[in-house]
């Protein structure tokens, strides 16, 4: 069995590739009509033709019960980028507890965006304030061996 990405339903799928491409940096595969693959695989289908798949059944956007998670090297210019998009924020950039600094936005169709903090690149950020990487990882609650991993790369 091999798994090969997640498929979402999108009411408008010029606006969805545009938004996948403009915001997140995605660019297509393939390109079907009604169903695309964008890189990464991540797969959006029409909603009509997916409502058919699925024996028409009711689709149900903003569900909150789930999020596609991405991760950015350059948080800070994404966050700006960002804020020059009209998106509908689930909550504004946030730092958790363990240093990550994540945003979680709805795309068009009130899918959930996450988009956090490359986790390397807190361990970096931590470093680069003089912590040591012992210091690093009990701040972060991971093993040294993760944070020597992380500089790893």
């Amino acid at each position: 069995m091999l798994y090969k990405g997640t498929l979402i339903a999108v009411t408008d799928m010029e606006r969805s590739k545009k938004f996948y491409h403009d915001v997140l940096n995605m660019n297509v595969v393939n390109d079907f009509g009604a169903n695309v693959e964008l890189e990464h695989g991540l797969y959006l289908q029409e909603k009509e033709t997916w409502v058919k798949f699925i024996n028409n059944k009711a689709v149900h956007f903003q569900h909150n019960a789930g999020e596609l998670y991405f991760e950015e090297q350059d948080m800070d210019s994404f966050l700006k980028k960002l804020e020059e998009t009209a998106v509908a924020y689930v909550h504004q950039p946030l730092e958790h507890p363990w240093g990550q600094r994540t945003v979680r936005f709805y795309d068009p169709d009130q899918h959930i965006i996450e988009v956090g903090e490359e986790i390397r690149g807190v361990v970096k950020r931590f470093l680069n304030r003089g912590m040591s990487v012992e210091q690093v990882a009990a701040y972060m609650d991971v093993p040294v061996c993760y944070v020597q991993d992380c500089l790893q790369g």
